[in-house]
């Protein structure tokens, strides 16, 4: 059943991501929420209201997952922009590509605050964008994979907390979700399904992982394209989702999976996100669609604003509108492909498509998907 089409769409976004930055060198120095909000402004896409800030999450709301220890740690580290040895040998924290930076308690904080508060919205049904979260690595007393907190599983969480038994949480990064599938292993309210690459970091989501039977891995191969994602929505993903039924559906875009992003072997256009989002949202009761991963400015910024354009049944453009155009020609990128970027990143919001031949390792893992599904915990 899909939302109720009287609920519009909510946008949460936050200012806090404007100007924050992992630091210089690191991945995330780039510019991805705000670029998507200014995107989806400069189109003139936005609610009459605007976005709806996402509140900051508190410690006793954090706690609902993160080890209180942890959030202590983090706060210490924001106030004095150091991790002493304990806390980064304890909490990974200033270690293992988790770097101390100016908000680092408090960036997270928020994105955990948005996915909430998503939640919340959600409950009776409808449907929310939070390009902020979608941290799916963070562990409960550790960072991990640029993740300090795992807002998914604060949302998923919270959720549960309001009554609903029967959710999946689909994750199409390029990385294995690691962590929502690890908080939820013995919990079989909630059915975690992640497509992602095989073999890549954190090396995680094979064939055979099911969780005790409520997670289905699609590892796919590098180079993993447009036609084989459409084979995988309509081979595995759907069949699942209509098998189970879920009273609600919380779908993680990280863009690393798109071929232009620096992080991963995949082959992905826009408009297999795109195509997902469509898809999924006309089977969901309760849709939140979440960022993720993705480490090229462009790429991403494109991709989340039409995410956007998607929920609302809005048509993209062929050519950006001047003030789109100019929010996209500010970005910079300190690697090699932002030296000299392609004009099309700067003009217009849909990629060109990227089909290709199915592969039978991509038609192996979507059989493999749908063998011994769990019953259906009730119908939505």
């Amino acid at each position: 059943m899909p939302p109720d089409p009287r609920l519009r769409p909510v946008l949460i976004g936050s200012e806090i991501y404007r100007a924050s930055s992992y630091g210089p060198k690191h991945p995330l120095a780039i510019l991805r929420v705000s670029t998507t909000l200014d995107l989806i402004e400069a189109l003139g896409w936005l609610p009459e209201a605007g976005w709806v800030p996402a509140p900051m999450a508190t410690p006793a709301e954090l706690a609902r997952f993160h080890h209180p220890d942890y959030v202590a740690a983090l706060q210490r580290a924001e106030a004095t922009q150091r991790a002493d040895p304990a806390d980064k040998a304890r909490f990974h924290i200033g270690a293992h590509g988790n770097p101390v930076y100016r908000e680092v308690f408090s960036r997270p904080a928020t994105s955990a605050g948005g996915c909430m508060l998503a939640a919340r919205l959600t409950v009776a049904g409808g449907v929310v964008h939070c390009p902020g979260g979608g941290t799916h690595h963070g562990r409960p007393d550790r960072a991990s994979g640029f993740c300090y907190l795992n807002d998914p599983v604060l949302g998923l969480l919270t959720w549960l907390d309001q009554g609903l038994d029967n959710i999946l949480y689909l994750d199409i990064d390029a990385h294995h979700g690691d962590g929502v599938q690890d908080a939820f292993h013995d919990d079989p309210r909630v059915f975690t399904l992640s497509v992602h690459e095989d073999g890549r970091w954190p090396f995680t989501g094979g064939v055979a992982d099911q969780a005790g039977g409520h997670a289905r891995n699609l590892p796919v191969p590098p180079g993993f394209h447009d036609s084989e994602m459409l084979w995988l929505l309509h081979q595995a993903i759907l069949p699942i989702i209509r098998h189970l039924r879920p009273q609600a559906i919380m779908l993680q875009c990280g863009a690393d999976a798109l071929e232009e992003d620096p992080l991963s072997r995949l082959g992905l256009s826009n408009n297999a996100h795109w195509g997902v989002v469509r898809a999924v949202m006309a089977e969901a009761p309760r849709l939140i669609v979440l960022g993720g991963g993705g480490y090229n400015p462009w790429a991403v910024g494109r991709c989340w604003a039409g995410i956007w354009g998607v929920l609302n049944g809005l048509a993209m453009p062929d050519r950006l509108p001047p003030a789109a155009e100019r929010v996209l020609r500010a970005l910079t990128w300190h690697r090699a492909a932002g030296r000299n970027p392609p004009e099309h990143w700067f003009t217009t919001l849909r990629d060109a498509p990227r089909p290709g031949v199915v592969r039978a390792a991509v038609q192996r893992v979507a059989a493999a998907a749908l063998r011994d599904l769990p019953a259906p915990a009730r119908a939505a």
